[in-house]
């Protein structure tokens, strides 16, 4: 198969994570027989200093036009970079909201691992962190209340504010299609997240969901209210497989799902469209303090580069060897320095990079 990948390196330690990723891509490519044509393209702080605007009309044609987006990370210092001394809209992270809307990414995929070498930098109680957890959060990215309108006005002489919470059925529905499909490449149980005992716009999301699990017979459905969600991720995140949720609980949820795995370094995500098509990139930033010293964990944007392989192409078997060797690369003891612990073996980005592409 020939992959056709745009690539978008970014800013920070944007360029040396995605260099770590495309060996893992490369190596796998070789293994399974497959063909990729990569497009480097700017985007944030790079494209501001190259053409003045953190992207490019180009820029987004070239990303239509590949089969999917692997990325780095965008933006620097804001307290120190020039690029913040312009007007909102022209900073690098407008890049990234400009080009997730122009290719239409509606669902947002955040992955919650907590590897079992890496059970020490869970925050959460011993017997819960020995059961560990592998669970997915599946986010609707475009509409609700981060989306709705909104207004701040005087009525009766006091300051009002108002922000609208809106969903149509068709909206739902597209997000559910897509967590049914991806909990059908895992262990085929989706948890939907509501707040269906106050909200209209849950008690919709919830009948629409029910709707659209009938056309999947093999996969459970469970519902759960967001407050109790909040809870039983400290209390027992083991018992998730895919939660599938709205804007602003999935916002939330999938910080807090982030925060238990004890490390931001191993956090992937994708954003996808109504396609295969999909941008995926690691959870963490830019790290401009620690750009170009050989220090930053790229392992999270290996893994978002497993994720597009499976998401993006159904190439689960290659999907499957990137992250075995990630696997083996912890069980055998190698760290990075933010997950670095007592007998391991400290490397630096590079290497330890290599040692997974070595194991693919």
């Amino acid at each position: 198969m020939k992959l056709k990948l745009a690539v978008i390196p970014g800013d920070g330690i944007g360029p040396e994570i995605v260099r770590e990723a495309r060996k893992a891509l490369d190596k796998t490519a070789e293994k399974f027989g497959h063909e990729i044509e990569y497009t480097e393209l700017l985007m944030g702080g790079a494209s501001i200093d190259v053409h003045g605007v953190p992207l490019t009309d180009e820029t987004i044609q070239a990303a239509k036009n590949s089969d999917a987006v692997l990325m780095g990370s965008i933006g620097g210092n804001a307290a120190t970079s020039p690029w913040y001394q312009l007007p909102p809209d022209r900073r690098p992270e407008a890049g990234l909201l400009k080009l997730r809307k122009s290719l239409g990414l509606f669902a947002n995929l955040r992955p919650a691992i907590l590897y079992k070498e890496l059970r020490h930098a869970c925050p959460l109680r011993e017997e819960i962190s020995e059961k560990g957890f592998d669970m997915m959060i599946m986010r609707e990215l475009t509409g609700g209340l981060y989306f709705g309108e909104r207004g701040t006005k005087e009525i009766d002489g006091v300051l009002t504010a108002v922000d609208t919470l809106v969903y149509n059925e068709n909206e739902i529905r597209r997000i559910a299609k897509k967590a049914f499909d991806i909990a059908g490449k895992r262990r085929g149980r989706v948890c939907s997240v509501d707040k269906a005992n106050v909200l209209d716009s849950s008690r919709l999301w919830r009948k629409i969901v029910e709707e659209v699990a009938k056309d999947y017979p093999d996969i459970e459905l469970s519902h759960m209210l967001v407050d109790n969600c909040a809870m039983q991720l400290v209390k027992d995140p083991s018992q998730f497989d895919v939660i599938l949720t709205e804007n602003m609980f999935g916002d939330i949820l999938s910080d807090e799902a982030s925060m238990v795995t004890g490390s931001i370094g191993m956090l992937a995500s994708a954003s996808l469209n109504d396609t295969k098509f999909g941008l995926y990139e690691p959870s963490g930033g830019s790290a401009p303090d620690i750009a170009g010293q050989d220090i930053a964990n790229p392992i999270a944007t290996v893994l978002s580069a497993a994720m597009l392989l499976r998401y993006s192409f159904d190439l689960d078997r290659e999907a499957d060897a990137i992250e075995a060797a990630v696997q083996q690369v912890l069980t055998e003891g190698y760290r990075t320095g933010d997950i670095m612990s007592e007998g391991c073996t400290k490397v630096g980005t590079a290497k330890i990079g290599d040692l997974i592409a070595e194991r693919i």
